[in-house]
C-alpha cells in the first residue's frame, strides 16, 4: 500500500461530522461500526434504514412523513423513494434566520456585499410573494440566464417555495445554447442581468434577452438584474421589468407550498455538445438528502464554515454550492475570470474572506502551478481545511502541488459524479487519508464498481464506473421523454439492472477511486483501452505546455493517438519538445499511450463549466459536423482541427 499524502489528525477525526454520525448509527441499531468503510458497506447492504436515519439525523423538516423508504429496492430503475412523503426544498435551506453572514458576493470588479439569513429570507419572500401575485403555481418552470450573483440564488429559492421548478444557465451561453435548453422547458418567468464581467471586459445581455423573449412563446414576464449599469435600458423588452419594479416591498412570512418527494425541483442540462442537450429532472427530496450527505458526512460543513466553489450558474457546482445553506454555514459567491485581474486573485480572495472549503476545477488548480503560485509562501491560509476539486480528474501531479505549494495540512478531496445525478459517486471523507491521484471513497449509499465488458466487477484493473443499487437522487427521468425510452438508453442499457455512469477508471486497493476519463472518449490503439487522463498526467509534467487534448483518429484498419497541445507564449513545437513529450509519455506509462503525432493548436476548445471536449474534436477530425456548439466557451477553436494536413501523413 502506497504512503498517504495526509492523514487526518486524531482531533479532527474525533470532530468530524461523520464521527458523531457514525456514533449515532451504532446506538440505534446496536452496532460497532469503527471506520469509513464498515459504515459504508452498512449504508449499502441496509439503504432504507440508512437515508431514513439520514434524514431523521439531519432533522429533514417533512410536511408529511413517508408511508414507506423504499418501495421495489431491486428495481433499477424504477425503485420507489420516501413514498407518501411531503416536503419544500426552500424551507430546508433557510432554516437559519439570524444575523449570520449567509452570502458574501465577489466581483472581479471589486465589488463585494454580503446577505445575512435574516436579510436572505426577507429577499426570497419578497420575490416570492410577488412570483405568487403573478400567478406562478407548482411545476411551473422559473429560468434563470444569470451570473453567479445573490439574487440567482433568491430567485431559485423563491420558485421553489412555490413548487416551482428552477433551471439556469450562465449567460456565457450563447445565444442558441440558451434557447435550445430554455426553449424545450417552456419556463413562465426568466431572470437575467443586464450584462455580465469577464476578464476585465462588460459584456451586454440585454440583445440575447430579447433574442429568447422573441423565441419563447411560454414566458410571461422577463425581470432584469441591474448588474453592470445601475439604470439599465429595458423598453426593448415587451415583457421586461425591473427587479426592484417587480419585487414586492412588504412581504409577510414565507408560505411553503407542499410537494411530494419526487416532484420535479431542478431541471439540468447535458453538455450539447453532440446535439441539443438532454434535460434531466431532478426530484426535490432526493436531491436534498444526497446534498445534505455529501455536505454533513463527507465535507464536514459546519455552521461556522465558509465556502466557496468556482462555479457559474450553467454548471450542476452551483446547485451543489447552494445547498450548503441548509448548513447555516456562509456562501462566497464569485463571477468573473478566475485569473483576473491576476493569477493569485482567488487566493487573494480565500485569505480575505478567511475560507474554509475552497472547490475549484482540476484544470483550475493546473493552471495555478503553471502560473507559479505558491500561496504557502505568499498568502495566509490558516483558516483553509479543506480543498475540493472536479471536472476532470485531479493529476497525480496537481496532489503534489496542493501539498508543496498551497497548504501540507488540508484535505485535498478530488470528487466525481456529475449532472446526471445532480452529485458524486466518488468523493471525500474527513476521516480518510488522502493518496496521491486518488478520490478518497466512494459516497455512502452508493455500491460503486468497475465493470470490465462482460459485467464482471474489477479491483486495481480499469473498467466502466457503475452503481448497483438504487438511490434516491436518480433523475426522475428526461424531459418530454413521456415513455422514459431516452432516459433507460442513457444510463440502464449498457449493463442489466445497474447504472452506467459513461465514466472510465478503477477502485484501488486502499479503497479509493481513479477516474481516468469519460468512456466514450477511451482510446483504443491495437485494441488496448487506454483513458485519456492518462496521458494529460504526463502532458502536464512538461513546463512549456499550457493545455491539451487528445484523440483517437481512425488510422489504417486501426486507432491512432493523437494528442494537440497548446503552448507557452512563444514556445515552438520542435522536434526535441516533440521528443521531449513522447519520452515522457513512453517512460511513465506504455508505448501503446505515444501519440503518433504531437499538433501545436492555438487553444483547446472547452465547455462553458471548462470541461475540454474530446468528442467534439474526434467529430471534427473526421468530418463529422459538430452539431452545437453554443455549449462551448470557445467554440472558435474548433476550427484549429479542421482539414490538418498533419493528419494525412504517417
Amino acid at each position: 500500500m502506497t504512503q498517504p499524502l495526509w492523514k487526518p489528525p486524531a482531533e479532527r477525526v474525533a470532530s468530524a461530522n461523520i464521527t458523531t454520525f457514525m456514533g449515532e448509527i451504532n446506538r440505534e441499531y446496536c452496532l460497532q461500526l469503527v471506520d469509513y468503510w464498515q459504515l459504508h458497506q452498512w449504508s449499502i447492504a441496509n439503504p432504507a434504514e440508512f437515508w431514513s436515519f439520514l434524514a431523521q439525523y439531519d432533522e429533514i423538516k417533512f410536511h408529511r412523513d413517508a408511508d414507506h423508504i423504499l418501495k421495489k429496492p431491486n428495481q433499477i430503475p424504477g425503485a420507489q423513494w420516501f413514498s407518501g412523503s411531503t416536503l419544500n426544498f426552500a424551507e430546508n435551506l433557510l432554516r437559519r434566520r439570524d444575523n449570520h453572514t449567509a452570502l458574501v458576493f465577489r466581483g472581479e470588479d471589486g465589488e463585494r456585499r454580503t446577505l445575512s439569513y435574516a436579510e436572505l429570507y426577507k429577499a426570497v419572500a419578497e420575490l416570492a410573494q410577488a412570483f405568487r401575485e403573478m400567478g406562478l403555481q407548482k411545476g411551473d418552470r422559473v429560468a434563470g440566464f444569470m451570473p453567479n450573483t445573490p439574487e440567482a440564488i433568491i430567485s431559485m429559492l423563491a420558485t421553489t417555495t412555490l413548487g416551482g421548478v428552477w433551471s439556469s444557465c450562465s449567460p456565457d451561453f450563447g445565444l442558441n445554447g440558451a434557447i435550445d435548453r430554455f426553449g424545450q422547458i417552456e419556463p413562465k418567468i426568466l431572470l437575467s442581468t443586464d450584462g455580465y464581467r469577464y476578464n476585465g471586459k462588460v459584456l451586454d445581455n440585454l440583445e440575447k434577452v430579447k433574442e429568447i423573449e422573441g423565441v419563447i412563446n411560454s414566458i410571461e414576464r422577463i425581470i432584469i438584474v441591474p448588474f453592470v449599469s445601475d439604470s439599465p435600458d429595458i423598453e426593448k423588452l415587451g415583457k421586461g421589468i425591473l427587479w426592484s419594479d417587480f419585487v414586492v416591498s412588504e412581504a409577510t412570512d414565507l408560505d411553503y407550498t407542499t410537494v411530494n418527494f419526487n416532484d420535479p425541483l431542478y431541471i439540468m442540462y447535458s453538455s450539447g455538445t453532440t446535439g441539443v442537450p438532454k434535460c434531466i429532472v431532478h426530484n426535490v427530496g432526493g436531491t436534498l438528502l444526497q446534498h445534505r450527505k455529501e455536505h454533513l458526512l463527507h465535507t464536514d460543513i459546519k455552521e461556522d464554515d465558509v465556502i466557496f466553489y468556482y462555479t457559474t450558474c450553467g454548471w450542476m457546482m452551483w446547485n451543489w454550492l447552494v445547498s450548503s445553506l441548509a448548513s447555516g454555514c456562509t456562501l462566497v459567491l464569485f463571477d468573473g475570470s478566475p485569473f483576473f485581474p491576476q493569477p493569485k486573485s482567488l487566493m487573494d480572495m480565500a485569505e480575505d474572506e478567511n475560507i474554509t472549503i475552497f472547490g475549484t476545477s482540476a484544470k483550475y488548480i493546473a493552471a495555478l502551478e503553471k502560473s507559479e503560485v505558491k500561496p504557502r509562501i505568499s498568502h495566509n491560509l490558516s483558516s483553509l481545511r479543506t480543498i475540493l476539486s472536479t471536472g476532470s480528474p485531479l493529476s497525480h501531479e496537481s496532489y503534489d502541488y496542493v501539498y508543496r505549494d498551497i497548504k501540507e495540512d488540508v484535505c485535498l478531496s478530488s470528487i466525481s459524479g456529475g449532472t446526471d445525478i445532480l452529485s458524486c459517486f466518488a468523493l471525500g471523507a474527513p476521516i480518510l487519508p488522502v493518496y496521491r491521484g486518488e478520490l478518497q471513497c466512494p459516497g455512502l449509499g452508493m455500491d460503486v464498481h468497475f465493470f470490465d465488458t462482460d459485467g464482471n466487477s474489477l479491483l486495481d484493473e480499469k473498467g466502466e464506473l457503475v452503481c448497483l443499487n438504487s438511490f434516491p437522487s436518480m433523475p426522475i427521468g428526461f424531459w418530454n421523454d413521456a415513455n422514459g425510452e431516452r432516459y433507460q438508453a442513457a444510463y440502464f442499457s449498457t449493463f442489466p439492472n445497474c447504472w452506467c455512469h459513461g465514466d472510465y477508471g478503477e477502485r484501488t486497493s486502499n479503497g479509493g477511486i481513479i477516474i481516468h476519463g469519460r468512456a466514450d472518449a477511451v482510446l483504443n490503439p491495437g485494441g488496448v483501452r487506454i483513458g485519456t487522463a492518462e496521458i494529460y498526467r504526463q502532458v502536464e509534467k512538461i513546463p512549456h505546455v499550457l493545455d491539451s487534448i487528445c484523440i483517437g483518429q481512425e488510422w489504417q484498419d486501426d486507432v491512432r493517438v493523437i494528442l494537440f497541445v497548446k503552448l507557452q507564449h512563444g514556445v515552438s513545437l520542435d522536434e526535441a519538445l516533440v521528443s521531449s513529450i513522447r519520452q515522457t509519455i513512453r517512460t511513465n506509462t506504455t508505448p501503446r499511450h505515444v501519440p503518433a503525432k504531437v499538433i501545436a493548436v492555438a487553444d483547446i476548445p472547452r465547455t462553458i463549466s471548462g470541461k475540454i471536449v474530446e468528442l467534439a474534436v474526434r467529430n471534427i477530425v473526421h468530418n463529422i459536423a459538430v452539431k452545437n456548439t453554443d455549449a462551448l466557451a470557445n467554440p472558435e477553436a474548433l476550427e484549429f482541427y479542421r482539414d490538418l494536413p498533419e493528419l494525412r501523413k504517417e
